[in-house]
């Protein structure tokens, strides 16, 4: 007899959700993180403070964690594709409205509120929940990992994109032109509706989205984990928000604060990889934790030493590899866990945490700017928040509940 072939891991249909999802996370993420760019043209304009704008991200990000786990669990049950395909018109619309803001209320309204909901059904736990149901627990971090680097591949190209729409067309057009871009996750939507029809249940999760739940907020390992994530939200949304005027502030042209934030993007498609692999092949919680004490380090060596483009280079490139790595380590710890079939759920009541970390992140370096003139606070805030996440990922337990202890 001849001896069975081993299962096929990367089927034709687990690559298409892969790359669709690949491919939306990096439309949505990629162009969230231009917005950065529009900070100070945009409070120039409208004759507002860095805070209003501030405002607006933070109200973003505070939406998008808050209605996260609803939107999780609506593509958990309805399906992916539809999800997207939704709030790919709704992310379009309000980049549109953002273009035609006149205040505080129009740019919370549009950018904070609309854009808010979009991010919610085109990123992490609604995509990501779709890749992980495609793969086998095996292949499930380096998945997550590959789509995930989506994310960072739309922020390297996006943001110089967007720095030349502003530059060439002013930032009315340049919002206009990226609503135009966005419109393109509606079709990609497809590419996640196929898998969610033919994925079959997954038996190693729990019965309900209720049994899920209560499983979560029972288990030590997964306070943790929400807590730690909080950090990575502030982080990633204090310096993704504010880094390009930051450097502005101290000298460096607009094009070189551009491509400072386009290389966390470049590099984080390599960090995010890596993660992925590590998480195969370490204690996820062992990678968190170096990641974030990695963090604190890049950040303190950043603000002690002497300030170049070469620099900010540099610190864009070290922050890149560190910037989105934790997301495929955090949700296939989830998925390691509780079992892959209420993923987006349980993902995005942790992602609400981070998103909560993201409002105090943005939100704070805007108001503390403007009453202080500087941004130093607020960057040695992020270093103690990063040596505080490196103790809280150490003590989780990683091990499948019983229930689903066949991954």
């Amino acid at each position: 007899m001849t001896a069975a072939s081993p299962p096929r891991i990367w089927t034709t249909a687990a690559v298409v959700v892969l790359l669709g999802g690949g491919a939306v996370i990096a439309l949505s993420i990629g162009i969230r993180q231009s917005f950065g760019l529009f900070l100070q043209p945009m409070s120039e304009a409208l004759g507002t403070g860095r805070e209003v704008f501030a405002m607006a991200i933070a109200i973003q990000n505070l939406i998008w964690g808050a209605t996260q786990p609803l939107f999780g669990a609506v593509a958990d049950r309805w399906g992916a594709g539809r999800v997207v395909a939704v709030s790919g018109l709704a992310y379009a619309a309000g980049l549109y409205f953002m273009s035609a803001a006149d205040g505080a209320f129009g740019l919370h309204l549009s950018a904070g509120l609309l854009v808010g909901l979009a991010l919610s059904g085109t990123s992490f736990a609604v995509v990501l929940g779709a890749v992980g149901r495609a793969f086998p627990p095996e292949r499930r971090p380096l998945a997550l990992g590959l789509a995930s680097a989506g994310g960072s591949f739309g922020q390297f190209v996006m943001v110089p994109v967007g720095q030349q729409f502003i530059g060439q067309y002013g930032w009315i057009t340049a919002l206009t032109l990226l609503a135009a871009i966005a419109l393109a996750m509606v079709a990609l939507g497809a590419t996640l509706a196929q898998r969610d029809k033919d994925a079959p249940a997954a038996a190693t999760s729990a019965a309900s989205l209720g049994a899920a739940m209560a499983e979560a907020r029972g288990h030590r390992g997964y306070q943790l984990l929400v807590a730690g994530f909080f950090v990575c939200g502030f982080h990633i949304t204090f310096i993704g928000t504010h880094l390009p005027a930051y450097l502005s502030d101290r000298g460096l042209a607009a094009d070189e604060a551009a491509l400072a934030l386009a290389l966390i993007g470049l590099f984080n498609i390599f960090g995010s990889i890596i993660c992925g692999v590590a998480g195969g092949r370490f204690a996820k919680k062992n990678v968190l934790s170096a990641i974030y004490v990695a963090r604190s380090v890049v950040i303190g060596a950043f603000l002690m030493a002497p300030l170049s483009a070469w620099a900010a280079y540099a610190f864009a490139a070290a922050m890149g590899l560190l910037w989105l790595g934790t997301v495929p380590l955090t949700s296939a710890l989830v998925a390691q866990v509780f079992g892959p079939r209420y993923m987006g759920a349980l993902f995005g009541i942790v992602f609400f945490s981070h998103q909560i970390g993201a409002f105090i992140g943005v939100w704070l370096g805007g108001y503390v700017f403007d009453v202080t003139g500087s941004y130093d606070v607020v960057w040695w805030i992020a270093i103690l928040l990063g040596l505080a996440a490196t103790a809280l990922h150490l003590p989780i337990n990683e091990r499948p509940l019983a229930r689903v202890a066949a991954g």
